[in-house]
């Protein structure tokens, strides 16, 4: 089995499982609207993204979308990011803020709509284009 850490605490451990081909990640629990706007955003994402297919997360979650194996996680529903300040700079791009958490360089957070939208990008990846497809299916499944 290969495990892929690309953040501590507040992102999952994913890794592959080798007999199903689905990569682990803990889906969040989101609830009431956040919830809602999470369950249409599952509908909404890409089949691909930045060039990778979307795979099969374990367990499975409408709260969870993997692309590549694992090269690409989103969890929608996450808590408010623990190192973020009030005084932190963002990021928008098309229109979603994203805060880009300074001591992990892969993971960013999509902060100014109802559910807080996590995403892990690895090295394999540029941020900046995989957050600007991310964008779209954002904002219109999960108002500001």
């Amino acid at each position: 089995m290969r495990r892929l850490i690309p953040a501590a605490g507040a992102l999952a451990v994913l890794s592959l499982a080798a007999c199903s081909g689905a990569v682990r990640v803990d889906p969040p629990t989101p609830a009431g609207a956040a919830a809602s706007a999470c369950q249409k955003l599952a509908t909404a994402l890409p089949s691909r993204l930045d060039g990778a297919e979307r795979v099969e997360s374990e367990p499975r979650s409408p709260y969870v979308a993997v692309w590549g194996a694992g090269e690409i996680a989103l969890r929608c529903g996450v808590d408010r990011p623990a190192s973020m300040a009030a005084t932190d700079q963002v990021s928008d791009l098309d229109g979603v803020a994203w805060y880009a958490d300074p001591k992990l360089s892969t993971l960013f957070t999509a902060i100014n709509r109802e559910a807080y939208v996590e995403v892990t990008v690895s090295g394999k990846h540029v941020p900046g284009e995989v957050l600007v497809d991310l964008a779209g299916p954002i904002k219109s499944s999960v108002p500001e």
